[in-house]
């Protein structure tokens, strides 16, 4: 006779969190490892709690294929970024938006201007990725010819590229997030000015703080004028090689899908160097593969040109199959929905029920590794607490937007963070203190909950709409 399947307690699903938590500070802290094999070592353990509840095995590994799947899009976007990279840089894209911008900025107005161009753009074409791998990638070398340390930069663009994120009609957690809890998109986007433009406002004048630091340095301006004169000495430079990035953005914004839009740049980085650098086949075809190697004969802006390729990105691929494994499983065995059954025994107020929805996105996007299924999840879990309380669904979309979408790209081995790390080579954990935007949203979210501001309640005949959920990943 067949074991009867049951949900799991409470503290088995706790002793998974607790087991993932202690392994992955051990590793990273004690060992100095990565997260990989303690993601794995992790999903290793969530399935032998599986088992315990009855689960066969054939259920669990279904659970794993289904999480792994749900990041496939995600992976293939990666490999292709690191070949669009690749061939920006070869073909001189990256070196003239470098150049370019060094001209135009100044340090002290930098650190605003990275995060007011992120936003604009990622609000243009509602994608965090494209912004990042465009212009996030060209940030970067600005910054480390400025002297700017690069974990602020690389939080300006964290904080830009995700405002647009989430704020962009064309964004896809901006649509996911009202779908699932049957609010309506552009009520939820107009309800989400309240905690976003204020974190915004904010976040630049944190930005214009740090800048008047760097305001002036004799250091910094040889420094710029030793990268200017590399990059027109190793690379043709011209403004029309600021077409394919120029192209990319205006093909998402024409809502061409992203992947045939980033090869589109890839094509084009190719054929401008070939064209304009002088570049061979056989050099193109092999930047693609294992990345640029500058030797410009400056060691530092030879560190930061030679990066991108396919091979770049297989490090961060593992990381997220390795947490999606892990995401499978909980979510199959349904350890989250026991973790969440038990916060909300506890969610009676507006306030706390507020609070426990936001730490439920960001120990989603922990546990599953998953931008979307930290909204779908949390938005399905909570829409009847939150009707029951008589609170509107917007209010449910925005919440889980504020912690869902904007700590994603904060936790390294998130498919977002770990797509952040990859293209701007700096560790989620060391820019994380100058995402400014991320880390305020939720916070500004939860004291709306505790104090009511802007909690609209459900008036007669305007019930929520059939949810609907989406599996898609960026």
């Amino acid at each position: 006779m067949a074991k009867e399947i049951r949900k799991p307690y409470f503290w088995e699903a706790m002793l998974v969190v607790i087991f993932l938590m202690s392994s992955l500070l051990f590793n990273i802290k004690v060992l100095e490892g990565d997260a990989q094999i303690p993601l794995v070592l992790s999903a290793v353990f969530a399935g032998l709690m599986g088992l315990r509840t009855g689960m066969k095995w054939t259920e669990i590994e279904e659970g794993i294929t289904t999480g792994i799947t749900s990041g496939l899009k995600a992976m293939i976007i990666l490999m292709i970024i690191g070949m669009v990279i690749g061939s920006w840089i070869i073909g001189g894209v990256v070196p003239s938006m470098i150049y370019y911008g060094l001209l135009i900025l100044k340090p002290s107005i930098f650190l605003v201007a990275v995060c007011v161009i992120a936003s604009l753009t990622s609000l243009a074409i509602g994608s965090s990725w494209s912004t990042a791998g465009t212009i996030g990638v060209a940030a970067i070398g600005i910054g480390t010819a400025m002297g700017i340390p690069l974990p602020m930069v690389a939080g300006a663009v964290v904080s830009g590229a995700y405002f647009g994120d989430k704020m962009s009609p064309l964004s896809d957690t901006t649509n996911m997030a009202p779908a699932v809890t049957g609010a309506e998109l552009f009520e939820h986007i107009r309800h989400m000015v309240y905690t976003t433009l204020p974190g915004w406002i904010i976040a630049l004048i944190l930005y214009a703080i740090l800048g008047v630091k760097y305001a002036s340095g004799a250091a910094e301006t040889d420094n710029i004028s030793t990268v200017l004169a590399t990059l027109s000495d190793s690379f043709y430079i011209s403004p029309i090689l600021l077409l394919p990035a120029f192209l990319v953005i205006l093909m998402v914004y024409f809502k061409i899908p992203a992947i045939p839009g980033l090869i589109g740049g890839m094509i084009f980085g190719c054929i401008f160097a070939v064209l304009f650098q002088g570049a061979t086949l056989a050099s193109v075809v092999s930047t693609l593969h294992y990345g640029f190697a500058a030797e410009t004969g400056v060691e530092f802006v030879d560190e930061l040109l030679s990066r991108g390729g396919l091979d770049s990105m297989m490090w961060t691929i593992s990381l997220v199959m390795a947490a999606l494994t892990l995401g499978g499983i909980m979510e199959k065995t349904r350890m989250l929905e026991a973790i969440v059954e038990k916060i909300l025994t506890f969610a009676k107020s507006t306030g706390s029920l507020v609070l426990s929805t936001v730490l439920t996105a960001i120990a989603v996007n922990m546990l599953a590794a998953d931008q979307y299924l930290s909204i779908v999840l949390t938005g399905k879990m909570y829409t009847p607490a939150f009707k029951a309380q008589n609170l509107h669904p917007k209010n449910l979309s925005r919440i889980i937007e504020d912690a869902g979408t904007m700590t994603s790209p904060l936790i390294p081995w998130n498919s977002c963070g770990a797509f952040m790390f990859a293209t701007l080579g700096v560790s989620p954990f060391a820019y994380l203190p100058y995402a400014f935007l991320n880390l305020l949203s939720p916070v500004i979210s939860v004291i709306y909950g505790y104090t009511g501001f802007t909690m609209e309640k459900l008036k007669p005949g305007n019930e929520p709409i059939t949810v609907a959920t989406t599996n898609i990943s960026k």
